[in-house]
């Protein structure tokens, strides 16, 4: 049966009765674990999995996505898991699928989002493959590829085997710090009838471990140290997008009087105009919150993306002067093979827990003690005035018109560019923001969006992703995706027409070397000929359009394209921005050359 728009294809015919074979009993457990989707790339080396989600589950809880690159598969799940704090299935075909999905998994680890992932191989039993197809397809280890990045792996070998291999997999995937897991289903048992039906099992005795509590002697430490600072400071990471948490999190800052930092590089954490919070969030600490940083006698890290990094950044030594709390798990997720932990930091209470766990407990020691600040301290910085656009568009100038467009309406950025400026949007639910890509992986903006779309649909809330053109191009089907499901989407790509992060390295290295920085383009510039972004868009049956380069034409562009999503579909719209960079971007990069008379030297004082 064909699908039209937003319909989920349904098989026809009666459905199975009951589970007759390996595959089916994997298909109902993903059911009993009320995974909701399970995003693929359609392959043979799952094919009786396949079967048995359509012609024994129906194609419902869960139901497919079909995906035209298994790399969007795991970042439509990804995207989805940002959101909800849920996993999403993805199936993966053997071990050539598995190499299609490899950056995603990564992103996702980094980004600590939890995603199940089955996977499949050719028949273990090297009688039963097919001559050439099933040979190539088959590996000793397959999991050994994503291992280093994923928390947990399985190849089960008999359908109980499996059931049991995806309860743990999603126990484990779902327990803080949460990462991807990879399954990988052998052909023949999936194939294979069943001699007799399994036992049946209370699915909810297998549930994900509840958060560890703090001590009370811990608690009563944390507390007591941040009590007695002067300047306390908190620096909030990855927590939760739960409405409750975010209330608790300001809470605490307002009790204790502390000032904020966040960062772009993970979802929304505390309201960015609130008159405590320090700077503007960025991928990269600000000048404001690096010298927040240097002031402050007392941190609470709640779970910060390289909080050593950050510090030494900000104070220019390994450890700051002031007393340090770091609440996070996540040091149960390290290995020996990628360095996505980062500096050590050094740190006076190191708590192991969750961030949003912590908080509740400190907030509960407090008790009825006296703060140094009322609740009046809730009341909102007032909102900037929007300024007149005029001439090129720069990323900040898009971001003003879009939110001139979207006025008084709940919004979510799904994605945002590099050269994006926190301090041009404000967050002021933890929906408003989910993060970054993870990994940095560039080619995870659609997908992610995608699935954060998904599961933003009918919330009421305008999903909107804000793209890099390199971003944009590289996994673009995935939105054929969002089409062909109905999953309402606004994509606006920030189109300078360069790989311009490469373009500053290269004229990094031109200053090192000194050598003519006038030679920065070459081999990074999307030109001779422009990309066509609005027909790469139209080709998935997206509405699209652009090029757009100026204010004007681009607010009138955006109310139609908002028209457009608001009636169910996906609207992509290509803005030329010149490129560049924020302020707290731009101090991450040297300004002089190390030698003197250099070409760079020379040549810097026109740029």
């Amino acid at each position: 049966m064909k699908s039209s728009k937003g319909r989920v294809e349904r098989p026809v015919g009666p459905l199975a009765r009951g589970a007759a074979f390996g595959s089916d009993v994997v298909a109902e457990t993903l059911r009993a674990l009320e995974l909701p989707y399970i995003a693929l790339n359609p392959g043979a080396s799952f094919r009786g999995f396949e079967d048995s989600l359509v012609n024994y589950l129906g194609n419902e809880r869960p139901t497919m996505l079909v995906c035209l690159h298994e790399e969007s598969a795991v970042a439509i799940a990804h995207g989805y898991a940002k959101v909800t704090g849920k996993p999403m299935a993805v199936a993966v075909h053997s071990n050539v699928g598995l190499m299609h999905a490899t950056m995603a998994i990564f992103n996702a680890y980094c980004d600590r989002m939890p995603v199940i992932i089955i996977g499949a191989t050719g028949p273990l039993d090297a009688p039963k493959r097919r001559p050439w197809i099933d040979w190539i397809h088959t590996a000793r280890d397959q999991a050994a590829l994503v291992r280093h990045y994923t928390k947990w792996d399985d190849q089960p070998s008999s359908p109980a085997a499996a059931r049991e291999s995806l309860l743990r997999a999603n126990a484990i995937a779902r327990t803080a710090p949460m990462a991807p897991v990879y399954i990988v289903l052998d052909a023949e048992m999936q194939e294979a009838p069943l001699a007799e039906p399994l036992p049946g099992i209370e699915h909810a005795r297998f549930a994900p471990a509840a958060s560890a509590s703090l001590s009370a002697a811990q608690a009563t430490e944390g507390v007591q140290l941040l009590r007695r600072a002067k300047r306390p400071l908190m620096l909030v990471g990855r927590v939760s997008r739960k409405i409750d948490h975010w209330k608790a999190r300001v809470d605490l800052a307002e009790r204790l009087e502390a000032r904020v930092v966040t960062d772009l590089k993970v979802g929304a954490g505390f309201p960015t105009d609130h008159p405590l919070h320090v700077g503007a969030p960025g991928i990269y600490a600000s000048p404001e919150s690096l010298e927040a940083i240097r002031d402050a006698d007392a941190i609470l890290s709640l779970d910060w993306v390289d909080l050593g990094g950050t510090i030494t950044a900000a104070t220019g030594a390994v450890a700051a002067k002031a007393k340090v709390v770091h609440c996070s798990l996540d040091q149960a997720l390290y290995n020996g093979w990628s360095m996505d932990y980062q500096a050590l930091p050094a740190v006076d209470l190191a708590l192991a827990v969750d961030p949003d766990v912590a908080v509740r407990d400190l907030l509960a020691a407090l008790g009825g003690a006296p703060t140094r600040r009322a609740a009046a301290k809730r009341a909102r910085a007032p909102a900037k005035k929007a300024t007149s656009v005029r001439g090129a568009l720069s990323v900040d100038a898009l971001a003003a018109v879009l939110r001139e467009a979207v006025g008084k309406r709940d919004v979510s950025i799904t994605h945002v560019p590099l050269g994006w400026n926190g301090a041009s949007w404000p967050f002021r639910h933890p929906l408003d923001y989910i993060g970054f890509n993870g990994g940095g992986g560039v080619g995870a903006g659609p997908g992610i969006s995608v699935g954060a779309a998904l599961a933003l649909r009918g919330t009421g809330r305008l999903p909107i992703g804000v793209l890099g053109d390199g971003d944009f191009v590289m996994s673009v089907t995935a939105l054929w995706t969002a089409v062909h499901y109905g999953i309402p989407l606004l994509v606006i790509v920030a189109n300078n027409r360069s790989f311009y992060n490469d373009e500053i390295h290269q004229e990094r290295m031109a200053r090192m070397r000194n050598r003519p920085i006038e030679n920065r383009w070459i081999g990074q510039r999307l030109t001779d000929p422009d990309l066509d972004l609005a027909a790469l868009a139209r080709a998935q049956g997206c509405v699209a359009f652009g090029p757009i380069a100026t204010a004007s034409e681009l607010a009138r562009t955006l109310r139609e394209a908002i028209t457009a999503v608001d009636r169910g579909s996906v609207a992509v719209v290509d803005v030329r921005v010149e490129p560049g960079y924020t302020p707290a971007m731009a101090t991450t990069l040297p300004q002089k050359t190390t030698a003197p008379g250099s070409f760079g030297r020379k040549r810097s004082k026109s740029k």
